[in-house]
């Protein structure tokens, strides 16, 4: 599995296991000029995004160390984006990390989810 098709299939993960848990999926992989989100959902009228990283194995740590300092700042203004884009400016919302390990093509899949890992000022 590419890298590309790994990226895809931990985001299926992802959105399927927000669906088991009483989500609408609203969007997947928007995109602004600003950059992408992986998904975006609604739960119960808070609106979710969700960052999902996906690593083959642990040989490089677990796929949520990958949300740096950077990439927080980034999530923070697409969501910011996507809400302005959708009329949603009032609307509670926070920012999840699903962490998805595939340990092989077939084999366990790890899911970790991270609710609101990502705050105003981190």
């Amino acid at each position: 599995m590419d890298r590309a098709s790994l990226g895809l299939y931990g985001e299926g993960v992802a959105e399927r296991h927000l669906v088991s848990r009483g989500c609408r999926i609203l969007d997947r992989r928007w995109r602004t000029t600003l950059g992408e989100i992986d998904l975006v959902a609604d739960e119960r009228g808070e609106i979710v995004f969700v960052e999902v990283k996906t690593r083959r194995g642990s040989e490089y740590g677990p796929p949520e160390d990958a949300v740096t300092a950077k990439k927080r700042a980034h999530l923070r203004a697409v969501a910011a984006a996507y809400l302005a884009a959708n009329d949603l400016g009032r609307r509670p919302f926070r920012i999840d990390i699903i962490a998805v390990t595939v340990s092989a093509p077939g084999e366990s899949v790890r899911l970790a989810h991270f609710r609101s890992a990502v705050g105003e000022a981190d």
